[in-house]
């Protein structure tokens, strides 16, 4: 059995220690908790532990989730979406961390207008340019951000990244500190419906070095829920 209490102690004590070494606050920084292919038993365990923020790459196995947690949860979309799903999640989730493309950020804005919600959102950026991974190159960046800021009824919040795989965060530093400055670049443009936020970045394995660089959102799936068990996905 799995000790969430334990996992999340350690992890929160390596969020307040890399808070602390770049004199930021605790309060800056949210912890996702990501929950997929998890079965709602742990869920409701790490719930308990008054973690309010799960995120879940799967629109059915978000949906399917929505339905049977408490409502208080604040639920974020962090894996690729596709434009037909979108229907499904747009009043449902606090915020979808992965728009990579001005198609899937127009279905948001006619969806949203549909159900009269408006719908925060992140530019996912491909920051390792991994041809594995989603999100668009930092390149690209400033004008995706300043063409869906035209839409209406989605409001552009920052940026994620999903770094690559290293065995020394230390690797990912210089990633995290790019994703920085572009947004700081993009703040200094006033763009209208734009702020930055929010800085989805960190996981497992470079958490503590994202937060070190900025980071206001770590996701954080195995070093709290444990090993992922994918043969039923």
């Amino acid at each position: 059995m799995e000790d969430f209490k334990k996992n999340l102690e350690i992890i929160e004590e390596n969020i307040c220690e890399a808070c602390k070494k770049v004199g930021r606050e605790r309060s800056e920084v949210t912890l996702i908790a990501v929950s997929k292919t998890k079965p709602l038993e742990d869920l409701q365990a790490v719930y308990d532990l008054n973690i309010r923020d799960f995120g879940e790459n799967k629109v059915q196995e978000l949906t399917g989730k929505i339905e049977s947690m408490p409502d208080d949860i604040k639920w974020h979309m962090i894996g690729h979406l596709q434009r037909n799903k979108v229907k499904y999640i747009v009043d449902k989730v606090e915020l979808i961390h992965s728009v990579d493309s001005l198609r899937l950020a127009e279905e948001i804005s006619k969806q949203a207008i549909k159900k009269n919600v408006n719908v925060n959102i992140l530019v996912e950026i491909n920051i390792g340019d991994e041809e594995s991974k989603f999100g668009i190159s930092a390149d690209e960046v400033k004008v995706l951000v300043r063409d869906i800021a035209k839409l209406d009824n989605i409001k552009v919040q920052g940026l994620m990244c999903v770094a690559p795989y290293v065995v020394d965060s230390e690797e990912n530093r210089a990633f995290f500190h790019k994703i920085k400055d572009l947004s700081v670049d993009i703040m200094k443009e006033n763009i209208d419906n734009v702020s930055m936020n929010v800085l989805s970045m960190g996981m497992s394995n470079d958490y503590q070095v994202a937060i070190e660089e900025g980071a206001t959102m770590v996701r954080i799936g195995s070093n709290l829920f444990g090993k992922r068990d994918y043969s039923n996905h």
